[in-house]
């Protein structure tokens, strides 16, 4: 077990000699051949699951789960009975040519949904960095392979996230990069339900479920307020916030799209009625072509906010999730697959 712990405070005044200190600042715990935990100040922010043990029907991925808030909140939430295949946050994709790697039934144009045998799998092969860097960024980069359920490698991915902590705030940003490379001899469309013809259906990307207490929350943009209408909305950022079960407080967060990335502003997969979900959906309505040797990269930010920011405050808080992208860029690198 790999742990990088960070800015321990010393034994000072009043403290029981020999006592092991309270943890202080960014925590790194690598358990190995299975996650990566990230924690502040001893509370643990997310568990990063790379090795999953899903049965293949839920296109087995790399997560983040738990999420929580620096206040300890939870909001993530992990394999719902509606939807077994989502987990946390994860970059799933459920219409890459034949394969899903989102999990479940795939849309089929003209017939609806319809369990094939093409749930692939997203399979970890090595990290090239696990540490926290200067002691304020837990920094994380690995490589993937995208491998059908027939067994055949399409894609090579390198990716990589940083977690940062701004406790004046009382938040943390996520920043989550990916660069991915068609290694076949044909061109890949990468697509949603929407592309297949099913009307608002265009998740795919980043996505995030959160808590079930979080059904009915408030969706905010820089142009506008609300829930399910904006669904499909071009936007640079996106939020969510939602009131937890229990002692009724409440937590935001926002979403930022990269502005280099393809087709920014991107459009948003957002729902809060039945459940609550954001995704950042750069195939919503049109198809990515992945052509073969031609890597495709997104970034993004994620900040995870105790308490309801409303709109004002969520549009701060995209400032920050873009200077931490831009800060990113500086501590990761990665590089094509």
């Amino acid at each position: 077990m790999t742990i990088d712990q960070r800015g321990a405070p010393t034994t000072g005044d009043g403290a029981t000699e020999g006592a092991e200190p309270a943890a202080s600042g960014i925590g790194l715990v690598h358990e190995h051949e299975r996650s990566v935990r990230v924690s502040h100040d001893g509370t643990e922010l997310t568990r990063y699951v790379y090795r999953p043990w899903d049965r293949q029907l839920e296109s087995p991925r790399p997560y983040f789960h738990p999420v929580r808030t620096l206040g300890g909140d939870p909001v993530s939430l992990y394999r719902p009975h509606d939807h077994v295949w989502h987990k946390g946050i994860a970059w799933s994709l459920p219409n890459v040519g034949s394969a899903n790697l989102w999990g479940g039934p795939t849309y089929v144009r003209d017939q609806g949904y319809r369990q094939l045998a093409n749930d692939g799998t997203m399979v970890h092969r090595e990290f090239d960095r696990i540490d926290t860097g200067e002691g304020d960024a837990a920094v994380v980069s690995e490589r993937l392979d995208w491998v059908t359920e027939q067994g055949r490698t399409w894609f090579a991915e390198h990716r990589g996230f940083q977690v940062t902590v701004d406790p004046a705030r009382q938040v943390w940003t996520l920043v989550f990069e990916t660069s991915f490379r068609n290694l076949t001899e044909s061109t890949i469309p990468i697509g949603s339900p929407t592309t297949e013809g099913r009307e608002n259906a265009g998740y795919g990307g980043l996505f995030w479920r959160g808590p079930r207490s979080f059904s009915g929350g408030r969706v905010y943009s820089p142009s506008a307020e609300g829930g399910d209408d904006l669904m499909g909305v071009r936007e640079p950022w996106l939020a969510f916030a939602g009131r937890h079960d229990g002692h009724d407080r409440s937590s935001t967060l926002v979403f930022v799209d990269e502005p280099d990335n393809p087709g920014h502003p991107t459009q948003w997969f957002v729902r809060t009625g039945i459940f609550a979900c954001v995704c950042p959906a750069p195939f919503f309505s049109e198809e990515v072509l992945a052509e073969p040797g031609t890597p495709l990269t997104y970034r993004y930010a994620v900040v995870i906010a105790d308490g309801d920011r409303e709109r004002e405050g969520s549009a701060l808080l995209a400032d920050l999730g873009q200077d931490e992208l831009d800060r990113a860029r500086r501590r990761m690198v990665v590089s094509a697959p």
